[in-house]
């Protein structure tokens, strides 16, 4: 089969689309190879150059034009005699020829649709007309999660046969072994304490950090933060000043993916205390890690952390710290529920994803 990809989060993106961009990429080139991959956006960049420099990826530049995306890009991939179309990031272009071509396209979450408070109106009636648009032209569509599938039935109202669970899984940083050598002189780089617990994300609203500074407050627990900042943040110093909390959290920003594998595993406990998500690639990479995760007792969390994590209510920071002093105080159960995630957390390797990819294009194909 010949695939195009829209690769505009691909080339564009720095994190989440466009890591789920060049892993999918990844993952199909490296256990599928008897397929084609091709990749379309306006321009390259250096995101992802490992990617295509393997045999079965290639780039093409998408033909010029205003909303070249949107009204060129599918008739440049009718063009080249690709089988199917995949859109990555809930869109698909606009403009097609009558040539035969497959399309599927894959949704990550609604949640602009249930947590509407977030998003201005705009972005929430742009996000809805193209999400519905792609939905109602994909053959198929693939949802990365149960949550997002019941999401897409309930909010889009498209048919339940339409719809295929295809797990994301996470950068192969996370699944290697590291030397002691190199853990240590990440400790030593970023000077981190001897024990602390991890949160990573966004620093905004939905992520639900501000919870995890009133469960650390009244205890000694060094807690290290690494995600981009947004105005949310100044909720979150507002909180470290009054209760002369600054030296206890530590923030970091900028930090490579490798760096980044190395701090999950210097961790003592992952803490992700989401108000919702489409995944929750961050509780992937910390049982791959194996350190054990609290996380949400709501939307996907659950499907992503298995039996062995610990689960708490978001709303209820005293649930949150209850959770973490039973964890920090318990040597034996993190071990325990460390090495249980990590037998779970195979599930989401890149074996597993391919064959289920695979098998969704081949359906498709059938049809």
């Amino acid at each position: 089969m010949k695939i195009a990809f829209d690769g505009k989060r691909f080339f564009n993106n720095t994190s989440g689309l466009g890591n789920y961009s060049r892993d999918l990429i990844r993952i199909l080139g490296s256990y599928v190879p008897e397929n084609e991959y091709v990749l379309f956006n306006e321009k390259r960049s250096q995101k992802g150059k490992d990617i295509l420099k393997m045999a079965n990826v290639s780039f093409v530049e998408t033909s010029k034009g205003t909303m070249a995306r949107q009204l060129k890009m599918g008739k440049d991939a009718q063009r080249i005699n690709a089988d199917i179309f995949h859109g990555l990031s809930g869109e698909l272009p606009l403009k097609w020829t009558d040539k035969p071509i497959k399309k599927i396209v894959t949704i990550h979450d609604l949640i602009f649709l249930r947590f509407p408070q977030y998003y201005s109106f705009f972005d929430r009636k742009i996000h809805f007309w193209k999400f519905k648009k792609a939905a109602e032209q994909a053959d198929l569509i693939i949802a990365i999660s149960e949550q997002t599938r019941r999401d897409i039935i309930q909010f889009l109202k498209v048919p339940e046969e339409k719809i295929r669970v295809v797990y994301q899984g996470c950068h192969h940083a996370f699944k290697e072994n590291q030397t002691e050598e190199f853990l240590n002189s990440i400790k030593e780089k970023y000077n981190l304490p001897e024990r602390f617990i991890l949160n990573v994300g966004t620093i905004e609203a939905r992520k639900n950090l501000l919870n995890i500074v009133h469960a650390i407050n009244g205890t000694e627990i060094p807690l290290v933060v690494i995600g981009k900042k947004t105005k949310y943040f100044k909720k979150i110093q507002k909180f470290l000043s009054k209760n002369k909390l600054e030296n206890q959290v530590q923030f970091l920003e900028n930090v490579s993916m490798d760096e980044l594998a190395a701090i999950y595993k210097l961790a003592n406990i992952f803490v992700y205390p989401s108000f919702f998500e489409g995944f929750g690639i961050p509780v992937i990479e910390a049982l791959f890690s194996e350190t054990p995760v609290i996380t949400s007792n709501v939307s996907c969390l659950p499907e992503a952390g298995g039996n062995d994590s610990v689960y708490i209510d978001p709303y209820n920071f005293e649930d949150i710290k209850a959770k973490i002093l039973f964890l920090w105080n318990n040597e034996s159960e993190r071990n325990r529920r460390a090495e249980k995630s990590l037998k779970f957390v195979q599930k989401f390797s890149d074996k597993n994803i391919a064959e289920n990819l695979q098998a969704v294009y081949q359906e498709l194909m059938s049809k």
